[in-house]
């Protein structure tokens, strides 16, 4: 399964890359990753508006894009567009962060869960 990282280099700018976790095949249920660790799970709902200036993640996290793209960009000025239902990593808790806004002008939710 695809997802994008956002992180942090050793001068404090963000950057993509994309990783892959890996799914088993598990018979009639599907393929599954390995267990994951997780702290908390967090829902958020943001306004139509929604565009936040270069900022870092709070904490190590996972985003889940429920309803509603969003545009994300790096502090070195690569910009990316995710959609509903892609999975991001955010790992970029220090540095010069990014900045994400909504693609619609619509109410936009997503799960965090904190690592």
């Amino acid at each position: 399964m695809k997802i994008t990282r956002i992180f942090s280099d050793i001068n404090g700018d963000s950057h993509f890359e994309d990783i892959e976790i890996p799914l088993i095949n598990q018979g009639e249920i599907g393929f599954l990753s390995d267990d994951i660790s997780v702290k908390k799970l967090q829902l958020r709902k943001v306004s139509a508006e929604y565009n936040y200036d270069f900022h870092c993640a709070p904490q190590k996290q996972y985003i889940v894009l429920l309803d509603g793209g969003v545009e994300i960009e790096t502090s070195l000025g690569e910009i990316r567009q995710f959609q509903t239902g892609e999975i991001l990593l955010v790992e970029d808790i220090s540095g010069k962060g990014h900045k994400t806004k909504n693609l619609e002008k619509k109410e936009r939710t997503s799960i965090f869960i904190h690592l």
